[in-house]
């Protein structure tokens, strides 16, 4: 079977995603070849840098279209951090800069409690809203872990899968069709995050 697809923007944690996954028993590859990620059983789109800089190198490599391709067809996505973010139609970081336009709704930067940092970085709390199969066996309330300044905005409420509280409550995951995407990290949290790919590259096994 093909290896799950990371796609190569050039940015981010590649390695350490590519790592996890075959932590929990998934073949993987970082790439930016647009042939293999098209015809890949899965893609993951991670995210560490700034939201215009990373649109950027998407279009400069040729990457906008395979991510639109493989999700218009329902290839299983996952969207990490600011791979998140870059599925919604625009981000206030440096911008406004505008992003892939899966779905509608902003990214916004938390204004919040003085006493609580930017970024909001280290362990918080998941609550579920959505029975999706990336999420099974996680308990509501587990403790992943984050590093942004920024969030989403879905402008439909029925996208989000999970909520977290760090000054607001804002959408912490979004999960549609073949789509899930988280702003915490699965790839640093540890048993739960492990549990989350477990998850998902057994949505790519059950499509054999």
């Amino acid at each position: 079977m093909r290896p799950i697809a990371i796609i190569d923007y050039g940015m981010g944690n590649l390695r350490s995603v590519q790592k996890a996954l075959e932590k929990v028993g998934a073949a993987a590859e970082v790439t930016r070849d647009a042939a293999r990620i098209e015809t890949a059983p899965a893609v993951v789109l991670p995210g560490v840098g700034a939201f215009g800089a990373c649109m950027d190198n998407l279009r400069t490599y040729g990457l906008v279209d395979p991510i639109k391709t493989v999700i218009a067809r329902g290839t299983p996505f996952l969207g990490i951090c600011l791979g998140m973010q870059l599925l919604f139609e625009e981000s206030e970081e440096f911008g406004p800069v505008r992003g892939l336009g899966i779905f509608p709704g902003r990214v916004v930067r938390f204004r919040i409690a003085s006493d609580l940092k930017v970024p909001h970085m280290g362990w918080n709390q998941i609550r579920k809203t959505q029975n999706v199969p990336h999420l099974d066996g996680i308990a509501d309330g587990a403790f992943v872990y984050f590093v942004h300044s920024y969030y989403v905005q879905p402008a439909d409420p029925a996208l989000t899968a999970t909520t977290t509280e760090y000054g607001i409550q804002f959408a912490s995951a979004i999960a549609r069709d073949n789509v899930f995407a988280s702003q915490y990290h699965p790839e640093k949290s540890q048993a739960i995050g492990q549990g989350i790919l477990r998850n998902f590259a057994r949505l790519v096994a059950d499509d054999r």
